[in-house]
């Protein structure tokens, strides 16, 4: 893996990454440490990878035959077509849905518009849910056509996707194929290589986005990981996470990583910024920490910055972490962790939102060795890197 030289210059992942290999392996944070910190040289070769794959007549026939694309998977791979189907539906010009896996499988007839793309997205690729909804859908609606982005050749839904006509695969880089319980570089992955749908008349300013947003994933670890390690051994038992857009996608992934990586001991919320005003707010107090991904549309930025400036007024949430650019000083608190990237806003919310998971991945990661648990299995058999069979007799009722 490459790493980052200015890494090896001290502080807190310089500290990790210095421990013998059997160390870290010891300690439980191996596979999750190399995950994130190799999406940078992953973005730039799935980029390159899926610049590719668009070229071929199958992939463009299939996206322009579609009347409307249905992003579906579960978990974190649901949350990735949440990041990603606003910024599509704009760039393609036609409806683009984010439907949990779960809820195709139980009500497909309702949730999959006639004439659909249907993509799904996966890790492992053997998700019980994911494996039923295809099966379903082929036999249900054959006329819809699918593609699976996927981080496991050896997956079942890879395997299903090349026997059937009108079905295409992509299966991005092994090293994506994450090692560890939680998503970290898979996430990313399928968000970026999900994204490439909105690039197909322009694969070259595809690449040159996810070369960008790797430059300032290797400026965020190499000058806010300490900072970030330190808000994640402050004292709170809670936090919110906000984001509007693509980055709401983001928060929800966040938020599930810390759950994820503190075996629940770290509650948390995820909601929009204008959403919070609604009703959720009553859930934030003093000793609530709030991550905010802070958008780079002036116009989104706007509502964004009042609410942070209402939330600084009232006293909630007092330990704060923002992401953004050039974050005016009447928004930022002295106490404030503020994450400042240059070039975040020319880079656009849709690919922004790969550095708010970043650095969600990384304070859930701190967080989870802060409380003695190990990031690459850190529920103590709660949860499972692929999730058991479900239905009578191991099999989905679809």
């Amino acid at each position: 893996m490459a790493v980052n030289p200015s890494l090896h210059s001290g502080g807190a992942l310089a500290d990790l990454l210095a421990a013998a290999p059997a160390q870290q392996t010891a300690r439980g944070y191996a596979d999750t440490l190399r995950e994130i910190l190799q999406q940078p040289e992953t973005w730039t070769a799935t980029a390159q990878q899926l610049s590719a794959l668009l070229t071929e007549p199958a992939w463009r026939e299939a996206l322009d035959a579609a009347a409307c694309l249905v992003l579906t998977g579960s978990g974190s791979s649901h949350y990735v077509g949440e990041v990603l189907a606003n910024g599509l539906q704009a760039r393609l010009g036609k409806p683009v849905l984010a439907v949990p896996a779960g809820t195709l499988l139980t009500h497909w007839r309702g949730a999959l518009p006639a004439g659909a793309l249907l993509v799904s997205f996966a890790r492992s690729g053997d998700s019980p849910e994911s494996l039923a909804v295809a099966e379903a859908v082929f036999q249900g609606r054959p006329e819809c056509r699918h593609l699976a982005i996927t981080c496991n050749a050896q997956g079942g839904l890879a395997r299903r996707y090349r026997e059937r006509d009108g079905a295409l695969a992509a299966v991005l880089d092994a090293r994506t194929n994450d090692r560890s319980l939680v998503m970290t570089s898979s996430f990313t992955n399928l968000v970026l290589a999900g994204r490439s749908l909105a690039f197909a008349d322009d694969t070259a300013a595809y690449r040159t986005v996810a070369q960008q947003a790797a430059q300032l994933c290797r400026r965020l670890f190499a000058q806010y990981a300490d900072a970030i390690a330190a808000f994640a051994a402050a004292d709170f038992d809670d936090v919110c996470y906000l984001g509007s857009g693509a980055h709401y996608g983001a928060a929800r992934e966040s938020a599930l990583k810390m759950l994820e990586m503190t075996g629940g001991e770290v509650r948390t919320l995820a909601e929009t910024f204008l959403g919070l005003r609604h009703g959720p707010m009553s859930a934030l107090r003093r000793g609530t920490a709030l991550v905010a991904f802070v958008s780079g549309d002036a116009a989104v930025r706007d509502y964004e910055l009042h609410l942070l400036r209402e939330l600084r007024h009232k006293g909630l949430a007092v330990r704060r972490l923002l992401l953004g650019e050039n974050l005016p000083p009447d928004s930022v608190g002295a106490d404030d962790l503020c994450i400042d990237l240059p070039g975040l806003c020319a880079l656009g919310d849709d690919a922004a939102a790969l550095l708010g998971a970043v650095a969600g991945q990384l304070l859930a990661f701190f967080r989870c060795l802060q409380t003695g648990h190990r990031p690459d299995a850190p529920s103590q058999g709660v949860l499972t890197r692929v999730v058991p069979s479900i239905g009578a007799g191991g099999r989905s009722p679809a």
